[in-house]
């Protein structure tokens, strides 16, 4: 029988675990809602977190764009990129060890992981059909890109 000191610290560490997993998934979800209202909510894995911070810094200049939010949402957002960036928790990737530290790269399709996969073949595609849009679109041949899914074999 479990006495009532078990029962409260169970509850207890079950709390204090809980509390950055319940972040993460908020953070996850408000990530998905404001990205994705205008492209696809990219994966926080496919860049560096000083990448991710200075994308979330200049929001009033978003490619173009006024992706402006609340400081709160930015930050949480922001959170939840750097938590889950390419380098996270001292990972370094072998696309990322080919980019200097002072280089800080902003867009996805620059990176040399993503040329040498895509090569010109996604270039022409992308030229020949409009409705593609740009490069940028991985939706467009990745069905399950959204998900994370990236295999089109």
């Amino acid at each position: 029988m479990k006495t009532i000191t078990t029962i409260v610290t169970s509850a207890a560490l079950g709390l204090i675990f809980a509390g950055p997993l319940a972040a993460q998934k908020a953070g996850e979800a408000l990530t998905k809602e404001e990205c994705s209202a205008c492209h696809l909510a990219y994966q926080a894995y496919f860049l560096p977190k000083r990448s991710w911070q200075a994308i979330m810094a200049d929001l009033p200049n978003h490619f173009g764009e006024d992706a402006s939010l609340p400081d709160a949402d930015r930050a949480e957002i922001e959170a939840f990129l750097a938590a889950g960036a390419a380098d996270r928790q001292g990972r370094n990737p072998r696309w990322l060890q080919a980019i200097s530290q002072d280089v800080v790269p902003m867009r996805i399709s620059e990176l040399s992981w993503f040329t040498h996969e895509h090569g010109n073949r996604v270039k022409n595609r992308v030229a020949k059909d409009p409705a593609i849009g740009s490069i940028s679109n991985c939706a467009a041949c990745h069905k399950g890109a959204e998900r994370g899914h990236y295999d089109d074999d």
